[in-house]
């Protein structure tokens, strides 16, 4: 299916919002141990060595904070597909175009009430 091209249905878009909450999760499980704290054991590792496995679990933290943050995303989009509110702004109550929706499947505002 081209998503590009054609108009999606609310089916279409939850198939696509449920598909990116599984690979976020997977990719989340998959990179626990990179998020866990670096040991400090000096005999282990040298010095820079610890410090460029704190600067990576930093920066992996950051990643899974992200992650977190679009999976809220998509568990309120989810949600609204649920209960019927899908596809309008949540400020103006208009319909988010379909276009719109294409680009990114979690927006809850329309173009105009997003600028």
């Amino acid at each position: 299916m081209d998503v590009h091209k054609t108009h999606l249905s609310n089916a279409d878009f939850k198939k696509i919002l449920l598909s990116e909450l599984q690979d976020i999760t997977d990719i989340s499980l998959k990179t626990v141990k990179d998020r866990a704290p670096v040991e400090l054991d000096q005999q282990a590792t040298g010095r820079l060595s610890r410090m460029d496995a704190m600067q990576q679990q930093s920066m992996d933290t950051a990643k899974e904070v992200r992650r977190i943050e679009r999976i809220k995303l998509i568990k309120a989009a989810l949600k609204r597909l649920e209960e019927g509110d899908y596809g309008y702004c949540l400020n103006c109550d208009a319909t988010i175009s379909n276009g719109r929706l294409r680009l990114d499947p979690s927006f809850s505002l329309c173009i105009d009430c997003a600028k």
